[in-house]
């Protein structure tokens, strides 16, 4: 089994000072908010993992269900030489495209891109040995900033599932499909999961479950800002929220304080005050319709080629092309 290669374009003290400057403008907001990418630490990233589990959280099933029944017309569609995936490249999901594009006889390599060096190495060692004899290129990197210095053979299939591009408000959901389209070449491919519009009930319960995994999973955030910036939030002081927009049609977590509340952030010299009923805004999850995906990924020069959805039509994959 060979080494995995790892380029490193995100070093640790890049993202704190990163996360510093958006923990501030966030927290100095009104109204107050902060970055989900906050949610990722060891225990949040666990929390995660439980709540895919939980029989509200659909999206992990549907998304499941699709690349079981479409992996191999994928890989087929595609000839893909090399799979980029952006976000974990250890996931159940990605083997299924990895095999797929094994077992088509085309695959030469895998470029997983995580923020996690240590996440992105366990990674890569684990594909290692599942794959021998397959090239793994980890890019150390965020993908909203280090698309550019992506690597690998063409034809690549940049993989970018599990719905993750609904935490991307439309102003920077078009930089990153721009960004996307600026690495690729013509005839390359984005493999694109996106969450569905739908009863409002069904969605506030996947992000609101009974058994309470997802609040703890939102004011865990609390604990991480807590430990990388010497803050003193009290966590239990705020209860979680998930409420249906309407409007923008997309999910927002939120962590509304209990009683008026104050935090000093050591790291950034400032006291956060919250009154009772104050909300502090973690994430937005927005759900998609064709139309839309259609059209965003049209005006970045994509073509959409295939569109398909799980059985009971709650969540998509888009297969799309350079033009």
């Amino acid at each position: 089994m060979t080494e995995p290669v790892l380029d490193v374009h995100l070093t640790p003290e890049d993202a704190a000072v990163a996360l510093r400057a958006e923990a501030l403008e966030g927290l100095t907001a009104r109204p107050k908010w902060v970055s989900p990418k906050w949610f990722y630490d060891a225990v949040g990233s666990d929390l995660f993992e439980d709540i895919t589990r939980l029989p509200e959280y659909y999206p992990t099933r549907a998304e499941r269900e699709i690349l079981d029944a479409r992996a191999a017309e994928i890989a087929a569609t595609t000839g893909a030489h090399t799979l980029v995936e952006l976000g974990s490249g250890s996931s159940e999901k990605t083997r299924l495209l990895l095999s797929a594009l094994r077992d088509h006889g085309t695959l030469h390599e895998f470029v997983p891109l995580d923020v996690s060096p240590s996440a992105l190495t366990d990674a890569a060692h684990a594909i290692l040995a599942d794959y021998p004899g397959l090239k793994v290129h980890g890019v150390v990197g965020d993908f909203t900033e280090h698309l550019g210095l992506l690597p690998g053979t063409a034809p690549r299939l940049v993989a970018f599932l599990g719905g993750t591009i609904g935490n991307l408000i439309p102003e920077e959901r078009e930089k990153f499909f721009s960004s996307v389209r600026d690495v690729l070449d013509p005839g390359e491919w984005l493999l694109l999961g996106t969450d569905l519009v739908k009863d409002p009930d069904v969605l506030v319960r996947a992000y609101d479950d009974a058994a309470g995994v997802t609040a703890e999973f939102n004011r865990n955030v609390l604990r991480v800002i807590n430990r990388e910036l010497a803050a003193d939030f009290e966590p239990d002081a705020f209860e979680h929220v998930a409420l249906w927009n309407a409007e923008q049609e997309w999910i927002e977590m939120r962590l509304r304080a209990r009683r008026a509340v104050t935090a000093h952030v050591t790291a950034l010299g400032v006291d956060v005050a919250f009154e009772e009923g104050e909300d502090l805004r973690t994430e937005v999850s927005a759900k998609f319709r064709r139309e839309r995906v259609e059209s965003e990924l049209t005006a970045a020069g994509f073509e959409l080629h295939r569109w398909w959805t799980d059985s009971q039509g709650r969540f998509a994959l888009s297969l799309a092309r350079v033009a």
